[in-house]
């Protein structure tokens, strides 16, 4: 509906606050008047009237200020083609990937870009993406005020480049943190997300499509195939935590696992290595092995290695840690964690660092490290798993 009302008006922001006009509308109709029969059909009427609505109210607050003060108000300009905010070239068939390559526009710094396409294409919460970001609530919050302000004041016209790849990377990042947050919820009592994970692998299959011969596209798409095999055995009939060890791999879906091992090949013959095959790579080794003790930890270190090379990233730093720790034992993966800046409020530093110590033999500095991690963490099933290791 973003995207469509989007296009009609040419206004990102318009659009945004005309849909939010809508769902509150249903909140308060269909309670009392019953789910109407076509309930898109619904919203996307209410939420259409909404933006005339908002533009009336706008141009007629206009006129009178030019009435009673006209030197306090700039006049409106129109460029000489007639640009408007959005134009949509059509060229791209569905409406939610053609809403986050609007959102990548280059005039938009990276983390807005991400941050805004989340809030606007994924229907993440601004609290779930903070948590992806791993940034206050109101830090993400700002973000996303800004980049649509700067979107409305400086009129960019987001229109779909001739050549995709131009916001390809901003594009991936946005697949991948809509689908890190249908891994793990953060906000659910769910374990996982699947409409979220099912939807980033959606997008990605369709940015596959449009961007053939994209070596790093592959690399996402057999990365999330990889993770989205093992979703069946990563909670229990509780609803609690199964670590990646204690999966019962036979309940992995082996086609989803031939079909990633089929796209991450096509992808690495590119010889056009990024952190997206890398990822897909370390995956593989867990998906492919039959059994938690054929896992490969050689393979991943080395990956691993390579990865922190290429990102400069505390949390591929912190799984470099785990995959050495798993390779050459607890001690030498606790000399690495013990090294990383900036990973203090993830709970997962935590989580890692009391379960090497453990394996190192030291149970009361274990018990504090995972407590620590259980104070950080959101979601319920990860706080019944912490629970249960402390107890131990």
């Amino acid at each position: 509906m973003i995207a469509l009302l989007a296009g009609q008006f040419g206004d990102l922001d318009l659009a945004d606050e005309a849909v939010q006009d809508g769902l509150v509308k249903a909140t308060q109709a269909w309670p009392e008047r019953g789910i109407p029969d076509n309930p898109a059909a619904w919203l996307l009427t209410v939420a259409r009237n909404a933006a005339i609505d908002r533009l009336r109210r706008t141009e007629s607050a206009y006129r009178r200020t030019m009435a009673a003060a006209p030197e306090l108000v700039a006049p409106i300009e129109e460029d000489e083609e007639g640009t408007v905010l959005i134009r949509d070239d059509g060229h791209v068939g569905d409406e939610h990937l053609r809403l986050m390559l609007l959102c990548c526009h280059p005039a938009l710094d990276r983390d807005a870009q991400v941050a805004l396409t989340l809030r606007l294409v994924g229907g993440l919460t601004t609290a779930e993406i903070a948590s992806a970001f791993l940034i206050p609530d109101a830090t993400l919050g700002q973000r996303i005020v800004r980049a649509k302000r700067k979107i409305r004041d400086a009129r960019i016209p987001l229109s779909i480049p001739a050549q995709l790849d131009e916001r390809i990377d901003a594009l991936l990042g946005v697949l991948y943190l809509i689908f890190n947050e249908g891994y793990l919820s953060h906000e659910t009592e769910a374990v996982v997300r699947i409409d979220l994970a099912d939807q980033a692998v959606r997008l990605t299959s369709l940015a596959h499509d449009l961007l053939p011969g994209n070596a790093e596209v592959e690399g996402l798409l057999a990365l999330e195939l990889f993770h989205r095999a093992r979703f069946a055995t990563r909670a229990d009939e509780a609803g609690d935590l199964v670590l990646l060890e204690d999966q019962d791999r036979t309940q992995w879906d082996l086609g989803l696992i031939e079909t990633a091992n089929t796209v991450l090949s096509s992808a690495l013959v590119r010889m056009r290595p990024g952190p997206y095959q890398l990822q897909a790579i370390i995956a593989g080794q867990h998906a492919n092995a039959r059994t938690a003790a054929e896992t490969d930890w050689t393979a991943i270190e080395r990956a691993y290695r390579q990865l922190a090379q290429m990102t400069d990233s505390p949390v591929v730093a912190l799984n470099h840690a785990v995959a050495v720790a798993m390779a050459d034992g607890p001690n030498a993966g606790l000399a690495l964690l013990d090294s990383l800046d900036g990973l203090e409020r993830y709970h997962l530093f935590h989580a890692t660092r009391g379960e090497l110590l453990l394996r190192a033999g030291r149970p009361a500095d274990a018990r504090a490290a995972l407590e620590r991690a259980r104070a950080l963490t959101s979601n319920p099933a990860e706080q019944r798993h912490l629970d249960r290791r402390i107890a131990k």
